[in-house]
């Protein structure tokens, strides 16, 4: 698919986004307040080979294309998320 295509997705669905941390960080203290009582689901992924940065999947219930990018905007500016994709 090239960059000019539309993504089409059925709303609502679960979308899943990546999320880089310090090793010390705890992922669902830094994503409490974005994910709140939204269905969602955690599960660590790899760690970096010296150990100081940790990954996360974030599967999370979406209702909109504009539901998806906010969330996306909301975990980059989650100060303690080092980045998200």
């Amino acid at each position: 698919m090239d960059n000019s295509q539309e993504l089409k997705l059925d709303y609502p669905c679960n979308w899943q986004y990546k999320a880089i941390v310090h090793a010390d960080v705890c992922i669902k203290t830094a994503t409490q307040e974005i994910l709140l009582e939204r269905e969602h689901k955690i599960e660590a992924s790899k760690n970096s080979k010296e150990g100081k940065y940790s990954s996360y999947t974030l599967t999370v219930l979406v209702h909109s294309d504009d539901d998806r990018k906010m969330l996306f905007e909301c975990l980059r500016k989650v100060e303690s998320i080092k980045y998200v994709l």
